[in-house]
C-alpha cells in the first residue's frame, strides 16, 4: 500500500509495502529504491528521476511506477509496468488525468484517479470496468489482495465519512458504510478483505467494520485533539487481527488490541459472544485496549506502519496464550526506517523496544542481493 507525501520539501515522496509486507519501495527525486523488510538490505535501485508512485507485486520483478511530473519522460498520467530484472518498460498506461495511487494482486491492477478508478485484468491489461466517484484528491482508496476476499475500498461522500465497498473479482458494489460524519482522512483493509478501519479528518475516532455485514465492531479513541492520520495498518490474519497500528501528524504511533483482547475476554466471560462483542460501548472506547508510541517522527512529518508479523506467546506449563509480540515497521518521510517488537501482555500491558533504525537513502545496493 503506498502513501505520497504531500510536501516536496521531504527527501521521501512514496512509500509502500509490498502484499505480504516482506518488501518494500521508496520513490525520492532522484528515482525508486526497493528494500528487504527483514534484512534492511536495498535490493533494487534506479536513479531516472523522480517518482511519486512505486508499487510491488509480492517479491516478484513487477513494479508499477508513476513520475513525479518533473520532467517531460515522467509524467504523473502514465503508468509504468516495470521489470527489474530486465530493467525495462514491459507496457505503459496512459490517462487523461493524474495517476494517484495504483494497487495490484496477482489477477487485478486498479487505478485510482481524482474521479474514476479503473479495474484491469493484470495480465491482458483489458479493462475490466470503470468506477466512477467522488472527487478524491488525496487518490484515498484500501486494498485487500487476497483473491478470496478483495476488496476495493473508496470515500463515498466529500462531506461525510462515507466509505464505498467494491468487489474487485467480481467486478460489483458490496456495500457502502457511514462511518464518521467528518470526511474520511485514512482506510485500511485486513489482508484477506474481512474487516476494514477508517479515521476522518478530526482524527479523534478509528472505528473497524466488518465488511461481509457492514457492521461495526469497534470504536476506538485516539485522543481528544484533532490529527491528521496518516495511516492504518491491520497486523497479518486470517481472523480477526491482533492489532491495529495507526500513524499521524503528531509524530506518534497509535496500536489497538482487536483479537488478542477478544481472546482475553472471552476467557473471563466463558461464551462464544463475549469472544466476538465487544463488553460495553464503553468498553470498546476503553483506554485500555489502546497505547501510543510517541516521539517517531517530528511532528508534521508524514509516517507509515505496517505490521510485518504477529506471534502469540503460550505458557510452558498450561499452554495458555499469556501475550502478543508484533513486529511494527514504520517508514518517516524525512528518511528514516524505524522497527519495532510490540509486546502485550494478558493484562493488556504495553511493551515497545526499538529493534533496529537505520537512514534510507544512505544504504549501498547489494549486488548479491536482487529481485
Amino acid at each position: 500500500m503506498a502513501n505520497q507525501s504531500s510536501s516536496s520539501s521531504y527527501p521521501i515522496l512514496c512509500a509502500s509495502f509490498n502484499q505480504d509486507s516482506s518488501c518494500f519501495a521508496i520513490g525520492t527525486k532522484d528515482g525508486f529504491k526497493v528494500f528487504d523488510s527483514n534484512t534492511g538490505r536495498l535490493c533494487y535501485e534506479r536513479a531516472i528521476g523522480a517518482f511519486a508512485i512505486v508499487e510491488m507485486l509480492f517479491s516478484s520483478s513487477l513494479l508499477a511506477i508513476v513520475g513525479a511530473g518533473e520532467e517531460p519522460s515522467l509524467s504523473p498520467r502514465r503508468l509504468c509496468l516495470f521489470n527489474t530484472t530486465s530493467g525495462t518498460a514491459l507496457r505503459e498506461l496512459n490517462f487523461l488525468t493524474s495517476i494517484l495511487a495504483v494497487r495490484m494482486n496477482r489477477k487485478r491492477l486498479v487505478v485510482i484517479l481524482q474521479d474514476k478508478t479503473y479495474v484491469y485484468d493484470i495480465n491482458s491489461l483489458a479493462i475490466l470496468d470503470t468506477i466512477d466517484t467522488v472527487s478524491n484528491i488525496k487518490g484515498l482508496c484500501a486494498f485487500s489482495p487476497s483473491l478470496d476476499g478483495c476488496f476495493l475500498a473508496l470515500p463515498a461522500s466529500i462531506s461525510k465519512g462515507s466509505v464505498l465497498l467494491y468487489n474487485v473479482m467480481d467486478l460489483h458494489l458490496h456495500c457502502e458504510i457511514d462511518a464518521h460524519r467528518a470526511p474520511l482522512a485514512a482506510i485500511a483493509l485486513s489482508s484477506n478483505g474481512t474487516y476494514i478501519a477508517t479515521a476522518s479528518e478530526q482524527g479523534t475516532i478509528i472505528r473497524v467494520h466488518l465488511v461481509s455485514e457492514a457492521t461495526k465492531s469497534y470504536s476506538f479513541r485516539r485522543g481528544t485533539y484533532p490529527s491528521t492520520i496518516f495511516s492504518l495498518s491491520f497486523a497479518p490474519s486470517m481472523q480477526l487481527p491482533d492489532i491495529l497500528v495507526g500513524t499521524s501528524s503528531s509524530g506518534s504511533v497509535h496500536a489497538f488490541s482487536l483479537g488478542f483482547s477478544n481472546y482475553q475476554r472471552s476467557k473471563r466471560s466463558g461464551s462464544f459472544l463475549g469472544s466476538i462483542i465487544p463488553d460495553s460501548v464503553t468498553d470498546a472506547l476503553d483506554p485500555a485496549y489502546h497505547d501510543v508510541l510517541h516521539n517517531v517522527a517530528p511532528a508534521g512529518v508524514k509516517s507509515y506502519a505496517v505490521i510485518r508479523k504477529v506471534e502469540k506467546v503460550a505458557d510452558t506449563s498450561t499452554s495458555e496464550i499469556v501475550a502478543c509480540r508484533a513486529t511494527i515497521s514504520i517508514i518517516t518521510y524525512n528518511g528514516y526506517f524505524q522497527e519495532y517488537n510490540l509486546s502485550i501482555n494478558n493484562q493488556n500491558e504495553f511493551l515497545w523496544s526499538l529493534e533496529r533504525e537505520f537512514k534510507l537513502l544512505n544504504v549501498i545496493l547489494d549486488d548479491a542481493i536482487s529481485l
